[in-house]
């Protein structure tokens, strides 16, 4: 009974022991993981450094990276099947934005009563398509002056007279309808119809516009000619200012020059501005080329055709001669 007893005891010390030491090992492989995990986290947090126990962590990522294999076929699947979900065009791009043109009404001209296409020139633009139009619209004479590049109001008012009259939705804008329309009704616009020396007459040119390099500027023909020893170099129509801000005649010199200039009173756009008085100058005018001569300057001389105000620009230099006359 002695020795039973003793196996007894001895069977339940060995338990004891097991259990601590299960216990213990428990506790240290529980305690691995959390040194584990912060390791891993500050880690990543440092750009990718080790953990304090490098050896310790390989471990768990030995296994983690098991694990993390047996589950990865799932994830690729589910992201697999969400790209095409995400890419709604056959190239994996997103979907183009739709066109901003404005859209004008249907023009009832076509058979199929399909609305117009797309606008291609409108109030506002500025370029030798423009130019184009204009000759065009001036053979026709639904536009009475010299072809500027710039789309104003006046050249929307001719637009809009020949689609009127072609039974075309006046819109004022030109779309591909009333383009192909107006290329059957005209012809080719030849160079200087496009480019026509002006469209006000000269008039005889002031005494003192006969020698040297001169802009030689008539109030009474609303011109100015460009002119080199006497002879007339180029020429363009000219707008003056009103009885309340008038332009200043005499004899004067280009004082300065400024490609691209802004009224520092009136705060209004003055390209190739050629300043001859004071404040007053030679420059382009966007609101001249769009409404003529329904309005006025400040004082300053007007030019409304960009094109041959930006090549003269080019040629005048400081110092030559400006003379403005009746």
């Amino acid at each position: 009974m002695k020795r039973s007893s003793t196996v007894v005891r001895r069977g339940v010390v060995r338990r004891g022991v097991v259990r601590r030491v299960v216990l213990a090992a428990v506790s240290v492989a529980l305690a691995a993981g959390c040194t584990a995990q912060a390791a891993g986290t500050g880690s990543a947090g440092a750009g990718g450094g080790a953990g304090p126990s490098g050896s310790s962590s390989a471990q768990p990522s030995a296994s983690a990276s098991a694990s993390t294999s047996a589950t990865a076929s799932p994830s690729e699947s589910e992201s697999g099947s969400a790209t095409p979900e995400a890419s709604p065009t056959d190239d994996g791009k997103a979907p183009s934005a739709s066109p901003t043109f404005p859209t004008p009404e249907p023009s009832g001209s076509a058979s199929d009563g399909t609305s117009a296409s797309p606008v291609l020139l409108k109030d506002g633009d500025e370029n030798e398509q423009v130019r184009e139009l204009q000759a065009r619209l001036r053979q026709l004479k639904f536009f009475d002056r010299a072809p500027t590049g710039f789309y104003g109001t006046m050249t929307a008012g001719s637009v809009r007279g020949f689609q009127k009259k072609q039974g075309l939705a006046a819109t004022g804008s030109v779309d591909e309808a009333t383009w192909q329309r107006l290329l059957g009704a005209s012809r080719k616009p030849t160079a200087d119809e496009l480019k026509p020396s002006t469209t006000n007459a000269l008039d005889a040119p002031a005494p003192a516009c006969m020698t040297g390099r001169v802009l030689c500027i008539s109030k009474e023909s609303r011109t100015l000619a460009w002119m080199i020893d006497g002879k007339v170099v180029s020429s363009m129509d000219v707008r003056f200012g009103s009885e309340n801000t008038p332009t200043r005649e005499g004899t004067f010199s280009v004082g300065w020059k400024a490609r691209e200039w802004t009224s520092t009173i009136y705060h209004t756009p003055m390209p190739y501005a050629m300043f001859f008085s004071g404040g007053q100058a030679v420059h382009y005018s966007a609101d001249f080329a769009a409404r003529g001569y329904a309005g006025a300057s400040h004082g300053c001389v007007n030019v409304r055709d960009r094109a041959k105000l930006a090549a003269l620009f080019d040629q005048v230099k400081v110092g030559d001669k400006v003379v403005v006359h009746w």
